[in-house]
């Protein structure tokens, strides 16, 4: 991190951008994404933050602001900043789940690239997927296989925010989970997925791809990819022939 008038810390060197308590919200984001600071954790003291970033207090307590109003944190008074759970939207199909359990289903696939086209989303794809009619976004659509095997898991759709389309130049040669990707070409981090399931039923033009009958029952997985600005970096449609797909979900109770 960058002192008030000068030189930048290694510890956020390849990720700093934008003004410093930018780049200290974004530094105590990843803690608490990664899970260094976990739910019901104190962060360190406003001190120990100047100290430990070299930055004023000024800085820090902009930082904390952010984190604030992301929903992240909360101040207690005579107990300092604590990290707290997501807040429910009040829906009852919205639930909190680990990232690292996407990666963990995206590694175990390999994803094949059918194409990769810049679009204008229309009405129809603007209600599908969650983005706004008119925006230019980057879609890719493929089947994602078994690691083993040809059999197609499901039919998959990305939408990349236009403004991290050059992600596409590599995905023909990339067979993982795509917003890793944007993650570390553009110095992101995705602080939030919500995850939609829905009922449908399998197209005539995607039934001989998943090897099932036109019109059988399936499962359309949606996925929004947010930033900590609160802004979609990506959007996955996944299409599953129901008897190949199954959710497991273990919740907790949240005491405090």
């Amino acid at each position: 991190m960058p002192r008030e008038t000068g030189e930048q810390d290694s510890t956020v060197k390849s990720k700093a951008a934008g003004p410093l308590y930018r780049q200290v919200a974004q530094s105590l984001l990843d803690d608490i994404v990664s899970g260094a600071q976990p739910v019901g954790s104190l962060l360190p003291t406003e001190d120990e933050l100047c100290k430990r970033y070299e930055v004023s207090r000024h800085t820090v307590r902009e930082a904390l602001r952010v984190l604030r109003n992301d929903g992240l944190v909360e101040s207690r008074q005579g107990a300092g900043t604590v990290v707290i759970p997501p807040k429910s939207s009040g829906s009852d199909i919205h639930q909190v789940m680990s990232i690292n359990d996407l990666l963990a289903f995206a590694s175990d696939a390999r994803f094949e690239v059918d194409s990769i086209t810049m679009i204008r989303v229309d009405g129809k794809l603007a209600e599908r997927a969650g983005l706004n009619e008119g925006d230019e976004w980057l879609q890719v659509l493929g089947y994602r296989r078994a690691r083993t095997g040809d059999e197609a898991l499901c039919w998959t759709e990305y939408y990349i925010n236009r403004d991290y389309a050059a992600v596409g130049r590599i995905l023909q040669r990339h067979a993982g989970p795509v917003f890793p990707l944007i993650e570390d070409m553009f110095g992101l981090s995705i602080i939030e997925v919500q995850q939609q399931i829905s009922a449908t039923l399998v197209s005539g033009k995607l039934a001989g791809g998943l090897q099932v009958k036109p019109g059988s029952a399936a499962l359309e997985v949606r996925r929004t990819y947010k930033t900590s600005s609160g802004s979609k970096a990506q959007v996955t449609i996944n299409t599953h022939p129901a008897a190949r797909f199954q959710h497991s979900m273990t919740m907790r109770r949240v005491r405090g």
